[in-house]
């Protein structure tokens, strides 16, 4: 037996024992010479620990459990022996030494309790440590399983073994706070925890014992995992409950994974004891783990399997539990993975680059109309990256249009009500924070009450930053006031859908084509050139202008402003439309076409009209010295002269002097060498700049013998002047009767002549709504002419749209009260009376119970003989096929458009007979169309009447003209029905949000035109009257009608006639500008007026900017910003009822059609007859009766040059 020992055991370092196994060792390791294994002394070291301690616990709780049934079965004796005997003083030091003992031990265990709960810094940074040297010990125990189960290894030499002892001493002082802290000790030893520790621990302090290692049950450090969301949580990582739960399916799955792992690996590397381990096989830890994985997902591929008896019977149970676990965990976690946010992230800000957040109404349609107006190319470099902010996650086709923008837009899953959400779209660095609404919601209330809780959620994470939201209704503004943090001084913005779409229709009765002018000039348009000679091909030339910003040069400053916009005009190709004035207590203002007594300070802002940004920079470039025998344009490019310094005097905002009432250079109050020193313009130009005083006698015997030469609105449909030379310079003033006559005429100079209290609109006492009501035969008989028939479908359930906002803009101050255009309602009763709370306070409305859809109800109002009607309907949102939303708009548009009138010579007969009301005579001065188109006596079709639809959606304005080759797809500012300015659909407000966040001047500018003056003041008085309020006259209120207006004036016609036949365009604005103080911006042009033909169609289109060169045709409206009139409302007469019938016979001739040029004589002596006839009867007239004016008779008297009359002009009116 030696022999063969020594045959198979050539080299004496190996032994072989009884079981053949082969144990290497080193001599230098005191080890087991015989080579005998050791695993059971390393298991039994566990199993002697976790039994030990196990029957210690129970005999404790036994004796304990023994000691207290028996000294509850004393108690009594003692107590009652206590008492007896006296010693009861005795007893109670004891106790209290108990107590004192108890509350020690108590102490002991609180803290450790504190100390392994992570309730303190350092609890939560002992339970981290613990759980990182758990996974420590486990990477230990992955680097070891490349060894051999069990071989002999030197503590001292060892690094891995040292280790892994450092931290096991540290698991079992953690091991002794928990025992400390534990309340249940049985409970606890029985943990899954402690169990990793009785058989990973003892182990490591045997093998420094034997000088051997055991890999053994060390893969239970594996069980540790299952803390992993514990930990996570202590250290603030895990916050949502998917989160936690995601983490806690891994951790147990990989944990037992592993642990199961380790198992196998034991057994099949060791084999079965009772074989004496001769069945083991060499597998690593990894081909387990593997093993184990095949098994769980049922695959079994078969190349890797087990062979010895423990790892088969391992295997059985494991596929058991395993096979449960895969099933049910992996398509949890899949799930979970699946459903979490794929737009969860956070935004990381670029150095340099600025960003916005866009929440609310998040969907394809607003996002596409919203980016493809922020990032048009005609903007000037935009350094802005937009972040959307929605709570749903965007649908495939939404999301693809981030993917195509994805440079400068991202998208986040969250809601602004969720500071979380804020923190993570980092608000508190944004630029600005848009907030989109729901245009097509059927609760407007509730979309703006959750638009104005995402305000309050913002301003309350951030006050400071700057907020661009929409609202529907108008109501709702006020709550925005209600915000402490709201501020529109510093950029806050309220961009109100409701107020803009009502007033932009509101001034389309006053100069028809208006809306789409303006909806144009905020909307980012691309230049689209056609090369045939079609009306599209003008009105796309004017579509690509926009309204643009920029300073002024200092080469302007000093300078008048009519002065100013006509060499921007002339010179540099640029409309200049208004400034941004800034008065002495630094208040800034935005003044339109503000006339020659503003002149130009340093630094002030201009809003220009151009096709694109980098045009505008030529006003901040100009340079007098270097520019000024320029001749294009493209050549203004940024010089290298130094600015001059501006002289004292130039500083002065206004041209006029305030203490003396003269000009400048007249001024006796300025000194000497400053007036002297004035460069002013020399030229010879007729101004009709404010003056503040009325302190010239030569002034006021110049103005009372031209009877207002200088008004813009001189003339009478019929084409006379409204006073001739030739009549009386004494002015007398005529007041209409109300349309019902409920009022008495004694009264009439009471109530009509007020203004609400902050002057900006005509106001008379609240009516009732009762009063204003009209029977269709009382709308028959009143004869109605002149008016503007706004035809609204709702009932009692529909929400109410805010006709207010259409109203304001028909009653700003800066008409005269005879210039107000009659409002005629027709709709149902219950819903006007929702609305009426709204309008009893403004004159000259009326109401016709009915419907717009019949046509007996249209006949009584006169519709065929309106200025302008409009149609409305509060029911849109309330049906869910976008197609259908627009239905009554449509019919209604149909059935008016269809409808046949009689020639009107019977109401024109019934007016020389006396029977219509002076105040609907539309040839009397109480009603002359300053503001309409002269249109033919005669409507035989309704196709001639002037109007404007709304629309929800857009694709439906293909219904509204049957004429038009408009496809469905084609996009709606291109269709003719709104470039004819017979369509407005609420859509393009959409461009006001990127407008307002580019230039917050734009909003102010837009208002300002389109509300007829609203201002935040105002708004503040509605948010708490929710009406508006009447008050005196005063100088200061009357000041505020001083404003301009946008008016529509024919060509063939009066002092620009002339200009009408082949003249330039550019000729007629510095003309208008130079003489009137008149602003033009655009043409109303008829739709065949480049054919020549005989037969025109009576449709318009809108021209905006036409160059300098561009032809005018006498058919033409010109759109111009005029100002206002101070001596119309004085120069009104009373007409008797006997003057009626001339009148109406000379509104046969009066058209705006394009007139031969054969026909203008025999019309211009016509109408010096009628001018003659009128002027006598005016004056006789006047001397039977005498009416007075509301207006201060030295309120704001423009100055002009007496050595130049000034040809009255004629005002457009509105024609069919």
């Amino acid at each position: 037996m030696p022999k063969n020992r020594e045959r198979f055991n050539p080299d004496p370092s190996i032994h072989i024992s009884k079981m053949n196994v082969i144990i290497p060792f080193s001599p230098d390791v005191p080890c087991d010479n015989n080579g005998q294994r050791m695993w059971w002394a390393f298991l039994a070291s566990s199993m002697v620990t976790f039994f030990g301690g196990l029957f210690i616990i129970l005999l404790w709780r036994t004796l304990k459990y023994l000691w207290t049934v028996c000294c509850h079965c004393n108690a009594k004796k003692k107590e009652v022996h206590r008492i007896t005997t006296g010693d009861g003083i005795k007893r109670t030091d004891k106790d209290d030494a108990a107590a004192s003992e108890v509350g020690w031990m108590t102490s002991v265990k609180d803290w450790a309790g504190v100390m392994i709960s992570a309730q303190t810094l350092t609890g939560r940074v002992l339970v981290v440590l613990v759980f990182a040297l758990s996974i420590g010990a486990l990477v230990i125990y992955f680097i070891d399983s490349s060894d051999p189960i069990e071989s002999c290894q030197n503590f001292y030499k060892d690094f891995t073994l040292q280790i892994d002892m450092a931290f096991n001493v540290f698991f079992l002082l953690y091991f002794g706070l928990r025992f400390i802290a534990a309340n249940d000790k049985l409970w606890f030893w029985l943990e899954v925890n402690s169990v990793v520790d009785f058989f990973t621990v003892p182990p490591v302090f045997v093998s420094v014992y034997l000088n051997r290692s055991w890999l053994g049950l060390r893969f239970l450090r594996a069980l540790r995992l299952i803390q992993f969301s514990e930990i996570l949580q202590f250290l603030n990582i895990l916050k949502t409950s998917n989160s936690i739960k995601l983490v806690n399916l891994c951790s147990i799955f990989i944990s037992t994974w592993l642990t199961a792992a380790g198992f196998i690996h034991l057994v099949e590397n060791s084999g079965d004891p009772w074989e004496n381990f001769q069945n083991s096989q060499a597998l690593s830890y990894w081909e387990c783990v593997y093993l184990l994985m095949v098994t769980m997902s049922t695959v079994g591929y078969g190349d890797v399997y087990a062979k010895t008896t423990l790892g088969r019977l391992f295997m059985v149970f494991f596929i058991l539990g395993g096979l449960a676990m895969f099933a049910s965990y992996v398509p949890e976690i899949i799930e979970l993975i699946g459903n979490r946010k794929k737009y969860g992230g956070s935004y990381s800000a670029v150095n340099g680059r600025k960003h916005i957040v866009v929440c609310g109404h998040i969907t394809l349609e607003s996002v596409s109309n919203f980016l493809k107006d922020f990032l048009h190319k005609d903007r000037d470099d935009v350094n802005v990256e937009i972040v959307f902010l929605h709570n749903i996650s965007p649908n495939l086709e939404l999301e693809a249009l981030f993917k195509r923008h994805f440079t400068q837009v991202e998208f986040y899953q969250g809601s602004v009500l969720n500071p979380h959400d804020l923190a993570r779209v980092k608000i508190e660095s944004a630029d600005a924070c848009l907030i989109l609404a729901n245009k097509y919601c059927a609760d407007p209330d509730a979309e703006d009450a959750s638009n104005i809780m995402r305000v309050i959620s913002i301003k309350n994470y951030h006050p400071k930053i700057r907020i661009i939201t929409q609202m529907l209704q108008y109501h709702n503004k006020a709550h925005l006031l209600n915000i402490p943090s709201w501020n529109w001084k510093e950029g806050d913005d309220a961009i109100c859908l409701a107020e803009l779409k009502l007033g932009f229709i509101a001034q389309s009765c006053l100069a028809q084509g208006l809306s789409t002018m303006l909806a144009n000039l905020f909307s980012m348009r691309s230049f689209i050139k056609i090369e045939e000679d079609t009306w599209q091909k003008y009105y796309l030339e004017g579509v690509a202008n926009e309204m643009y910003t920029e300073y002024l040069s200092s080469a302007f400053v000093g300078l008048s402003f009519p002065t100013i916009c006509e060499l921007c005009y002339v010179k540099l190709k640029l409309l200049l439309i208004a400034i941004e004035y800034k008065s002495d207590q630094g208040e800034s203002s935005t003044l339109i076409n503000p006339g020659n007594h503003v002149k130009m300070q340093e630094g002030t802002l201009g809003f220009f009209i151009a096709s694109d940004a980098k045009e505008v920079k030529r006003a901040l470039f100009y340079c007098k010295a270097c520019h000024d025998d320029i001749t294009d344009p493209k050549r203004i490019k940024k010089c290298g002269c130094k600015k001059s310094k501006t002289p004292a005097y130039k500083k002065m905002k206004l041209a006029c002097c305030f203490d003396c009432g003269r000009s400048e250079r007249d001024c006796t109050c300025m000194p000497v060498n400053v007036r002297c020193n004035m460069d002013s313009p020399q030229r010879d130009i007729p101004l009709s700049a404010v003056s503040v005083n009325d302190c010239s006698a030569t002034l006021r015997a110049f103005q009372e013998d031209q009877q207002s030469a200088l008004s813009p609105k001189k003339k009478q449909r019929n084409g006379g002047m409204r006073n001739s030379p030739n009549s009386s310079p004494k002015i007398m003033r005529h007041d209409p009767l109300l349309i019902l006559g409920n009022e008495q005429i004694e009264s009439m100079d009471e109530n009509v002549k007020k203004y609400d209290s902050t002057g900006m609109f005509h106001w008379c006492p609240s009516k009732d709504i009762e009063k204003v009501i009209l029977t269709r035969s009382e709308a028959a008989m009143t004869v109605l002419s002149g008016h503007v028939v706004v035809c609204i479908f709702g009932d009692v359930k529909s929400a109410v749209i805010g006709l207010r906002n259409f109203v304001m803009p028909l009653r700003a101050s800066n008409f005269h009260y005879h210039e107000l255009k009659h409002i005629v309602f027709v709709g149902s009763l219950e819903y006007l009376k929702r609305e009426w709370e709204t309008l009893h306070n403004f004159p000259k409305v009326s109401i016709l119970p009915g419907t717009p859809l019949s046509r007996a109800d249209l006949r009584a109002v006169n519709i065929n003989l309106c200025d302008m009607c409009v149609i409305l309907s509060a029911n849109q949102n309330n049906i869910d096929d976008a197609s259908l939303q627009d239905k009554e708009c449509i019919l209604a548009s149909l059935n008016i458009k269809s409808m046949q009138f009689d020639d009107s010579i019977g109401v024109l007969q019934a007016n020389s007979q006396g029977f219509t009301p002076p105040g609907m005579d539309r040839s009397s001065p109480e009603n002359s169309p300053v503001h309409g188109l002269v249109r033919q006596t005669s409507v035989t079709t309704g196709a001639n009447i002037p109007i404007i639809t709304e629309l929800v959606n857009d694709s439906n304005v293909q219904f509204l003209d049957q004429d038009d080759d408009d496809d469905p797809d084609t996009e709606l500012y291109l269709t003719q029905p709104f470039a004819c300015g017979t369509a407005f659909a609420v859509s393009v407000l959409d461009s006001l949000m990127s407008a307002t966040y580019f230039n917050d001047n734009i909003l102010t500018l837009i208002r300002t035109l389109v509300t007829g003056g609203a201002t935040p003041e105002l708004e503040g008085l509605l948010a708490e009257e929710n009406a508006l309020r009447g008050g005196y006259s005063t100088p200061q209120t009357l000041a505020n009608r001083d404003r301009c207006r946008v008016a529509q004036l024919a060509l063939y016609d009066g002092p620009f006639a002339d200009l009408g036949d082949g003249g330039c365009y550019g000729d007629l604005f510095c003309k208008a500008l130079k003489t009137y103080n008149m602003l033009c911006f655009g043409i109303y042009r008829l739709r065949d007026a480049h054919l020549n033909t005989q037969n025109q169609c009576t449709k318009r289109y809108v021209i905006t900017n036409p160059p300098y060169a561009f032809e005018l045709v006498p058919s033409d409206l010109i759109f111009c910003l005029m100002q206002f009139d101070h001596n119309a409302g004085q120069s009104r007469t009373s007409l008797s009822h006997s003057s009626h019938s001339s009148h109406s016979s000379s509104k046969k001739s009066s058209s705006v059609h394009s007139i031969p040029t054969t026909n203008r004589t025999n019309r211009a002596k016509s109408r010096d007859s009628r001018d003659k006839q009128n002027a006598t009867r005016i004056s006789r007239v006047g001397q039977e009766k005498t009416w007075f004016t509301d207006e201060q008779q030295n309120t704001h008297q423009r100055t002009i040059k007496l050595n130049s009359l000034i040809p009255p002009i004629r005002e457009a009116e509105h024609k069919r």
